[in-house]
């Protein structure tokens, strides 16, 4: 649908109620159209139609479209779907996602977008769309107007965006030049089981650009094996360097280049090889590469290896990049593109075992605990004018919600003037921290509002005035409540680092990371991260503060313990999420010394608060209020809740103790032990879209699994699918009926339509329990399934 610009608004609102009424679906409006060239179907304005592939693209922007197609034209490149949302009124992102998880001519799909309107909805349908195709995102816009700082809103900074995309495990492009790259790459290649790059070529000057792109992006280049040096001993000059890259010379032929790949391609300790070839008399480009091509599809690996080219060069080496498109390997003009491209699937790569890591347990706040932050957050909320929306709390305020959390604080007093400065300093101990109190100067650093490591009386004394007299002088205006005075920490070897909490406008709170300072500029010096986060997510996100440079932690400093700081920061996390009052917090400077954490300063912004507290969240935290405690018939004593991706290895247990029988009749197959990546999606679930109920005993000091059930609904919400296991050991105490229902009960509170499920008509015992609970059979025994629907 395209309409006038004056004319949006109206035409818009007239044609979706039509729809709706309808019960169809609007594309647009100012959209190109859409195109699925595998059904010749073209449904859009667009100038050229598009070739049958298996690359998906969808795009807010009709003007991208039309240039991606235009060049995927030209390289010979398909889709299996070209979608152009445009303003997405009705179909947006999430919308095409869901079609093209489900679509078997789609093997990966590429997004340009502009902004998130839903931002849930669109990172549950990236989440599960990227479980099984690989997905690349253009996101514009990197850049904004106007100077970023600690004070602007989280809108300001594109790292929001970013952390956001890697959550979902996408792999996010910068410009057009990676797009067009990303396309190349995702057409013709395969996922990578390694990271190691060996390289071959007849110039060392392209090689040695090819491997500082590779060092700057944080790749790695295979390290050749003894069996591998010494059969290319067998094939290379004596002078080559037994090293990679693997150099041929600049007298290598064509049959040089073919032994080469041949021996690489045989290897066991390499995941991909680049190819590059320089103009060069002895291996002309056009039948060199053919070559290549021969060897290459001769090889027994030539389907589950990636192999990309760099052909350098124009007029010499275009037909040779022609021949490598039409033939299915990918191909670049320069080196830097070439290894761009191959850290492309990389990044993929590690975004993708992101996903699927088992996070290790850390300890939870209880709901009483929460429940008293809330508590204390809302007293001070009430307290607020009417006209007031929001209100910042110093240091000293803060230490209360920080004690009732157990989060680490200095102890700190409140002095009106510098003699009672002195005094409060006698009394704790010498050397001591004297700060300004003033709600109208945010950052007390700026007038030199903080002095530290006093020694004495005079100091205080000195320092306080100080303080004082320069507040009045830089801002007559201030309020000035007194002072603070803490005692110093113990600093020694320690490094200080801050973290800051902001209420992004699209994707909601957002924790940020980084060294800090008063002229801190987060989106160029921190990294962030959505909640809820578990000890894992909390890990890559320091890992990844440490390997952008954002943290810095000197070698003069005591180690660090790293977990430490993670489980602090999935205690940020829990806070976050329980607590919609709290619109910013900054912990600066949290001091890290070895084992040890503490917060020598904060402030919080709270602000009114109204609605659904779990609306505000990109991701949908656990749902703490589904879990319930009931005894079994044989008085064992069990807690239901939701599945947690910690559970993993207890799930891997119960999954031990079901007999192969209970196991076919729930998989419809002979099922094997599962690894790490089944056992994953199974308990690394999204709740928005699916929930699986666990009974653990709680006899046992750790977590044990008696009981599973689970389901999956369509994202029209329309269906459920379910699946239930009982340990075989534990059937006949009421377990499967109690599960059963919980999971019945969580779909009407869902408003689904109906549960739908399938098992074998030799399972009576399945089959007498959903005939009781008000399921409708369908018994098929020719075709050995039984089909259970039950309406809602």
């Amino acid at each position: 649908m395209s309409v006038p610009y004056d004319e949006q608004l109206t035409i818009e609102q007239k044609c979706l109620q039509i729809a709706q009424q309808a019960g169809m679906k609007i594309v647009g409006p100012n959209s190109l159209g859409v195109l699925v060239p595998w059904q010749n179907f073209n449904a859009s304005f667009s100038p050229v139609d598009c070739l049958p592939g298996k690359l998906a693209f969808i795009s807010q922007s009709s003007a991208v479209c039309t240039t991606i197609l235009d060049w995927a034209n030209d390289k010979g490149i398909g889709f299996s779907a070209f979608v152009s949302i445009g303003s997405g009124s009705d179909v947006d992102f999430d919308d095409i996602l869901d079609y093209l998880s489900r679509d078997s001519k789609t093997e990966a799909i590429l997004l340009y977008v502009d902004s998130i309107r839903d931002a849930r909805r669109f990172l549950s349908a990236a989440r599960a769309a990227s479980r099984n195709r690989r997905i690349l995102v253009l996101k514009a816009g990197r850049h904004q107007t106007g100077t970023p700082n600690v004070s602007a809103t989280a809108a300001s900074f594109d790292i929001v965006y970013d952390s956001a995309i890697q959550r979902a495990g996408m792999l996010r492009v910068n410009n057009t030049h990676e797009l067009f790259a990303a396309v190349e790459t995702l057409t013709h290649s395969v996922p990578l089981r390694g990271e190691r790059l060996a390289v071959i070529t007849n110039g060392m000057g392209p090689a040695l650009m090819a491997l500082d792109t590779l060092a700057d992006k944080g790749g790695s280049l295979a390290q050749l094996s003894t069996d591998t040096i010494e059969a290319l001993d067998t094939v290379l000059p004596k002078t080559w360097s037994k090293t990679n890259p693997i150099d041929l010379g600049g007298d290598a032929t064509s049959d040089r280049y073919c032994k080469a790949a041949q021996i690489i391609l045989d290897s066991e300790d390499i995941d991909a090889l680049l190819i590059m070839h320089s103009p060069s008399a002895t291996a002309e480009s056009t039948s060199t590469a053919q070559k290549i091509i021969e060897t290459v599809q001769k090889h027994p690996k030539s389907k589950r290896f990636n192999i990309l080219t760099n052909w350098s060069g124009e007029a010499t080496a275009k037909e040779a990049r022609l021949q490598f498109t039409k033939q299915g390997i990918p191909t670049y003009r320069t080196p830097e593109s070439a290894v761009t491209a191959f850290m492309h699937l990389v990044e993929y790569r590690r975004n993708q075992w992101q996903l699927m890591e088992t996070p290790t347990t850390t300890d939870s706040y209880t709901t009483e605990q929460l429940d008293k932050a809330h508590d204390w957050l809302a007293g001070h909320i009430s307290a607020l004018p009417d006209s007031t929306g929001s209100t910042a709390l110093e240091s000293h305020v803060c230490e209360q919600l920080f004690d009732l959390l157990n989060l680490p604080t200095l102890p700190t007093w409140l002095a009106h003037e510098p003699t009672e400065a002195i005094h409060l300093a006698d009394k704790i101990g010498y050397p001591v921290a004297v700060k300004l109190r003033s709600p109208d100067i945010a950052h007390k650093s700026d007038i030199h509002g903080v002095m530290l490591n006093l020694k004495d009386a005079k100091e205080v004394a000195n320092a306080a005035q100080s303080i004082l007299d320069r507040t009045r002088l830089s801002y007559p205006d201030a309020r000035i409540e007194g002072l603070t005075v803490q005692q110093m920490a113990k600093v020694a070897g320690g490094q200080e680092i801050r973290i800051k909490v902001l209420t992004d406008p699209t994707f909601g709170p957002a924790i940020f990371i980084g060294q800090g300072g008063s002229d801190w500029n987060i989106a160029k010096e921190a990294v962030t991260a959505l909640p809820p986060l578990n000890m894992a997510l909390a890990r890559y996100l320091i890992i990844n503060a440490i390997n952008k440079g954002v943290l810095k932690f000197q070698q003069s400093t005591n180690t660090i313990n790293l977990a430490k700081l993670a489980g602090f920061l999935v205690k940020i996390s829990q806070v976050v999420v329980a607590c919609p009052e709290i619109h910013e917090l900054d912990i600066h400077p949290l001091l890290l010394n070895g084992d040890d954490i503490t917060i020598l300063d904060a402030s919080v912004v709270i602000k009114r608060f109204e609605g659904d507290p779990q609306a505000r969240l990109a991701i949908r935290p656990y749902p703490t209020e589904m879990e319930q405690v009931l005894t079994l018939r044989d008085e064992t004593r069990v807690l239901l809740r939701p599945i947690r991706p910690e559970d993993e290895p207890y799930h891997a247990d119960f999954i031990n103790n079901v007999t192969k029988e209970d196991l076919y009749k729930r998989f419809f197959s002979d099922v094997g032990e599962f690894n790490h990546e089944a056992l994953a999606n199974f308990t690394q679930i999204d709740y928005d879209r699916e929930m699986a109920f666990v009974a653990v005993d709680l006899s046992h000091k750790t977590p044990h699994i008696i009981g599973v059930s689970r389901v999956l609904v369509t994202p029209d919400n329309s269906d459920a699918e379910f699946a239930i296991l009982i340990r075989s050991d534990l059937k006949g105490n009421g377990l499967g009926r109690i599960l059963m229902n919980k999971i019945i009960d969580y779909c009407k509170n869902k408003q689904t339509k109906q549960i739908s499920g399938m098992t074998m008509p030799t399972n009576r015992g399945m089959l007498t329990l959903a005939q009781k609970l008000g399921f409708e059979l369908d018994v098929q025994f020719e075709d050995g399934v039984a089909d259970m629907v039950l309406k809602l």
